[in-house]
């Protein structure tokens, strides 16, 4: 039996599953967490990468490895390949301004999807670029290359600093969340570095040399195959095994819709990040920041568990009476509203109940994300089916919910590791040449969820959101 790892370096923890390379049988698998926090020092993940991997029992016996991670993290390193500053993760707003400057200072938002597909927002590579120019000008001089979470990873896995900054790659999926980068061109727009740096020019700069899903980073000092990684999201769509069509709903610590397609997607409006998938095709998203946590908040708040929680969600009326929740914790993404702040609309004295409060919570986070959705039908992206999951995907509120707020039958697959999954189908891609069928991982058949759709919720919380679109930016 051939074995290969998928490492899944996510804002919360490090995941490593090791598997069958032919059928993607699990065979073992470990955890590590990460610190806290929006800003964070990468040697932190290198840590828990190891521990993880002891945790799975190690490597020794494993023949190709992949890494998939958070996207947009900022890793600036100097001509010694040294760590400048800790990393900003992709949850953090500070780069808001920088973002809107950016925009306004190419023309709008026009000129930056026709360059990259996507338009800054505070989340974005580039924009932490921009912020660490404007306020960090020291440590903006000393940047000698500029890498992401995964990237930097599988560096360090093949040798690190040793081996030289031109050692770099990355993957067309991750690059694609840069800002710098054209995703329907495979190329680096330079030009956008230079500009988010205030440099003249940016060719000075080392970015990671970009790889096809099927190709080999590298191999690690024992031998062992390193494939070319790929963003999070990517390497979701790799585990269940999207085509054109496929939509995934994920819920975790961001919330995320996800389609393949097999043309690059351009929105105008920015709402639409057009970014590439792990095989060749495009990986259309749209994000927002607020996910899991709208859930855990309100359960919290009332002390309950999670099974009381959604019998409580599931035993009120579609409309929580009246209760609308606008999930805008930290901001939001999409829409782009990075000073935004939650709001909880609709309060009488009759609806303001236990039960009606954890059903506004669950359908204020579906409904954030079926704006998203119909953005994804109004461009043209064929949505042929839905699958939804991550952690917050496990709740039954969610589950049972989902298909009413988002008009249409969803599919749930059993809850696994799938970033991590997709990053193991990757590696044993990268180690036979040939992208595996892994049909018990997500591609086979799944729970479908259907119920009568309640258009009259989705409505009213996009007249309540409404009362944020106005909000500036500060």
């Amino acid at each position: 039996m051939t074995l290969v790892a998928g490492v899944d370096s996510s804002t919360q923890s490090c995941k490593v599953v090791v598997r069958d390379a032919r059928d993607g049988r699990m065979v073992r698998h470990g955890s590590a967490s990460h610190p806290d926090g929006t800003e964070v020092d990468p040697r932190y993940w290198l840590d828990a990468l190891d521990r993880a991997i002891a945790a799975a029992g190690g490597l020794d016996d494993v023949a190709a490895l992949s890494v998939a991670g958070q996207q947009h993290g900022m890793v600036v390193l100097d001509d010694r390949g040294e760590v400048i500053r800790p990393a900003l993760l992709w949850n953090d707003t500070r780069s808001a301004q920088a973002a809107a400057s950016l925009t306004d200072e190419l023309g709008g938002k026009g000129p930056w999807v026709q360059a990259t597909g996507s338009v800054p927002v505070a989340s974005l590579t580039v924009s932490k670029l921009r912020w660490l120019a404007d306020h960090e000008p020291g440590n903006a001089r000393r940047v000698a290359a500029v890498a992401l979470p995964h990237d930097w990873l599988t560096w360090h896995l093949r040798g690190g600093p040793s081996l030289g900054l031109e050692a770099l790659t990355t993957d067309r999926s991750d690059a694609s969340g840069t800002g710098y980068f054209d995703p329907a061109t495979n190329r680096y727009e330079r030009e956008l570095l230079a500009l988010a740096l205030r440099r003249d020019e940016a060719d000075g700069i080392v970015l990671p040399r970009v790889l096809s899903g099927a190709e080999r980073a590298g191999t690690t000092p024992a031998g062992a195959v390193v494939g070319a990684g790929c963003g999070d999201n990517a390497g979701a769509a790799l585990s269940l095994q999207m085509t054109p069509g496929d939509v995934s709903v994920s819920i975790g610590t961001s919330g995320v819709v996800a389609a393949i397609s097999s043309t690059p997607v351009r929105d105008a409006t920015g709402a639409i990040n057009g970014f590439a998938d792990a095989t060749g095709n495009f990986l259309p998203l749209g994000v927002t920041l607020n996910a899991a946590q709208t859930l855990d908040v309100v359960r919290d708040l009332l002390g309950v568990g999670y099974e009381e929680f959604d019998a409580l969600a599931l035993g009120a009326p579609a409309g929580a009476g009246g209760l609308t929740l606008v999930p805008y914790y930290q901001g939001e993404r999409t829409p782009n509203l990075p000073r935004a702040t939650a709001s909880l609309v609709g309060m009488t004295l009759a609806g303001l109940s236990r039960a009606n409060l954890a059903r506004a919570a669950v359908e204020g986070l579906l409904c954030s994300l079926a704006d998203a959705l119909r953005l994804f039908v109004s461009h043209g992206i064929p949505v042929a089916s839905v699958r939804l999951i991550g952690g917050g995907a496990r709740s039954r509120a969610v589950q049972r919910i989902a298909p009413a707020v988002f008009g249409m039958d969803v599919l749930v697959p059993e809850p696994g590791e799938y970033v991590a999954d997709g990053a193991a189908r990757q590696a044993a891609w990268a180690l036979d040449g040939e992208l595996p069928d892994w049909l018990g991982l997500g591609g086979g058949s799944v729970p479908r969820v259907t119920a009568e759709p309640t258009p009259q919720v989705l409505d009213a919380y996009r007249e309540r959101a409404g009362l944020h679109a106005d909000r500036p930016l500060l």
